[in-house]
């Protein structure tokens, strides 16, 4: 006889709290409510109704693949940043609640600089800075640009999944490179490269080096070489007054402001995240 949901939570998440995963509240909810088509508030609604051999068949799998190791947001193909549902697959990274800490920044910069400001997403991934952005401020605009068509994509149906497909546009671009010159300029530009030294990448958690893209995370032998790219590159797209903001790594916080004074950026200055690590850098053109 079918279960009803709330027996199926509760079953998903004791068999996550003993594999140990930390947040097994929140991925049981997810999968249940995945694996029955609901949101996690239509699953809170109903938990006292009974599901349906084929949700409780949807669980088990998508349970024993995260107890295998899979990240719940691929095995869900959803993940919320800021309030906002973001597609996720394996060509993208999981938008994580450090970057949240950059969209923050990047919003609180455009209220205080400019509502209507021109905003750049390098390395946008699924697109959730430049979309977090564009949904606090309607004025905005967000180009969103990436080297994977892939990425493209993604951000692409996230912006109609968020109803803000008319305030982004998107470009296909390496970072490493110099921008077009028909991108014109920017008042703010925002990224979350690739900052892992090479060498580390073999020592993350097996839920990120064996599932998540390795190309979206590997910086080069310091970690640096994105940002130095970027600095080189594209700082000559942000007008006068314009701010270019980074994640960096735990550690980098430093040596990026460096560079970001070496590329003749100015006041630059760090951000914390909630565990207190410098996880933001700023400086202005």
């Amino acid at each position: 006889m079918p279960r009803r949901y709330s027996e199926l939570y509760i079953s998903a998440r004791n068999a996550l709290r003993a594999a140990g995963v930390e947040a097994a509240d929140v991925e049981a909810r997810l999968i249940v409510a995945t694996a029955s088509g609901k949101t996690t508030a239509q699953l809170l609604r109903d938990l006292t109704l009974y599901g349906t051999d084929e949700v409780e068949r949807r669980v088990g799998e998508m349970l024993s693949r995260r107890l295998a190791g899979e990240p719940v947001a691929y095995i869900t193909g959803v993940w919320e940043f800021r309030g906002l549902p973001m597609e996720v697959s394996p060509e993208v990274l999981i938008p994580r609640a450090d970057t949240e800490v950059l969209a923050g920044e990047a919003i609180a910069f455009l209220e205080r600089r400019r509502r209507d400001g021109r905003v750049l997403d390098l390395c946008c991934g699924t697109g959730c800075i430049g979309l977090a952005i564009a949904d606090a401020l309607p004025r905005a605009h967000a180009v969103l640009a990436d080297i994977s068509g892939d990425a493209i994509e993604i951000s692409r149906r996230n912006a109609v999944r968020n109803n803000l497909a008319g305030h982004v546009s998107y470009l296909l671009c390496d970072a490493m490179k110099a921008p077009p010159v028909s991108l014109g300029s920017f008042d703010l530009i925002v990224s979350n490269p690739p900052y892992i030294a090479s060498f580390d990448i073999m020592t993350l958690d097996a839920s990120v080096r064996d599932y998540e893209p390795i190309w979206a995370l590997d910086g080069g032998e310091d970690g640096l070489d994105f940002y130095r790219a970027i600095l080189r590159n594209w700082a000559g797209a942000l007008r006068p007054g314009a701010a270019m903001m980074f994640e960096v790594g735990e550690g980098q916080a430093g040596e990026v402001k460096d560079l970001m004074r070496m590329a003749g950026l100015h006041d630059a200055a760090s951000i914390e995240d909630t565990r207190g690590v410098e996880r933001v850098v700023a400086a202005y053109n």
